[in-house]
């Protein structure tokens, strides 16, 4: 059921960013060195680096796991590992920068190398790095495939670090999913997570970095670039105006599969959206960039589903019974002229 969604990302628009999203978004994890590894490599890329030796690499790999520890312990399904063990002993202050490296070195890379360019089963066509040398004396290559991701799509970071703490979470939680509930908070501007234990409600990621890969980058309506932060920074824009919440006591208006990201232009531009029900033509798009994020394996799939329907079926035909009701009484339907190519 996911490879179709996955190949249909990466192949309506088959750009370098469209496949190191895909590595990053898309794909079960039984631990979170993908992830650290991402962003080891867009720091040595950042730099100009182009080549380093397993040990070079390991310094920014075992900062970023580092990091993450000491907000969310859990990070991997199984026994934790010799490397993350030893990271956390470092958190600690029991164990020392050398310590760390030589386990990076000989503990931290054994799978996630060979395993980055796969993607549920499935090799990438192409790749961002390549690996020579046998042991502790491999040395990673950068090509330039990752420069000009980095170069074309900035926010590929964000999206990463997004996507990491998303899976942290839906481990941490350690309760059955259909509990689950994932909403948006306008206030802060973050997805929040929650129980039927009140006190278990969490802020998890910035609204912007957790669906800004699943749009490529762009406007949802208009396909125009955005930006996640600055003073042009995109909105996050209720596809169902939220004004119809009272109206609508049986759908989560806040739920995720009712945000997608916005240009202003199209959200409170001079011919903007505002509260009005976009044209039924996007109804198509926003039932393709749910089950983008429905093809991946963390709260926001579950809570998708819980909101919307267990099939693909039920869900379309719960999009189209909102998108009726949304008419009766908004009565106005809204488009904007395109500003950029269809890439989702």
């Amino acid at each position: 059921m996911h490879l179709p969604r996955i190949s249909e990302f990466q192949e309506q628009f088959p750009s370098l960013e469209s496949y190191w999203r895909s590595a990053i978004l898309f794909g079960r994890n039984s631990s979170t060195y993908k992830f650290a590894l991402a962003r080891a490599l867009e720091d040595l890329a950042r730099e100009g680096r182009s080549e380093v030796a397993l040990d070079e690499i390991a310094v920014p790999f075992s900062r970023h796991m580092c990091e993450h520890l000491l907000e969310a312990p859990k990070q991997s399904t199984g026994h934790p590992g010799k490397f993350i063990e030893t990271c956390s002993s470092f958190n600690r202050g029991t164990a020392d920068e050398q310590a760390l490296i030589d386990t990076a070195v000989s503990d931290g890379f054994s799978y996630v190398l060979r395993a980055f360019h796969n993607v549920n089963g499935a090799e990438l066509p192409l790749k961002f790095f390549e690996v020579s040398g046998n042991g502790r004396g491999r040395r990673i290559t950068i090509n330039d495939n990752l420069f000009r991701t980095l170069e074309a799509a900035p926010s590929v970071g964000s999206e990463a670090e997004a996507r990491w703490k998303l899976v942290e979470s839906a481990w941490e939680m350690g309760v059955s999913t259909s509990l689950v509930s994932v909403s948006y908070d306008g206030e802060t501007e973050t997805l929040l997570r929650s129980t039927e234990d009140a006190a278990r409600r969490k802020s998890l990621v910035s609204a912007r970095a957790a669906l800004n890969g699943y749009q490529k980058g762009q406007c949802f309506y208009c396909y125009d670039t955005i930006e996640l932060d600055g003073e042009n920074s995109c909105d996050v824009d209720h596809f169902f105006p939220h004004v119809l919440a009272p109206s609508l006591p049986g759908a989560n208006i806040d739920g995720v599969w009712n945000l997608v990201l916005a240009c202003r232009e199209c959200n409170r531009g001079e011919k903007g959206k505002f509260a009005r029900v976009p044209d039924v033509n996007y109804l198509e798009r926003l039932c393709r960039r749910n089950e983008f994020l429905i093809s991946s394996h963390h709260p926001l799939r579950e809570a998708i589903i819980a909101q919307t329907g267990a099939t693909e079926k039920d869900r379309r035909s719960f999009l189209s019974h909102i998108d009726r009701e949304a008419v009766n009484v908004l009565i106005h339907r809204w488009s904007a002229p395109a500003r950029g190519a269809a890439t989702f």
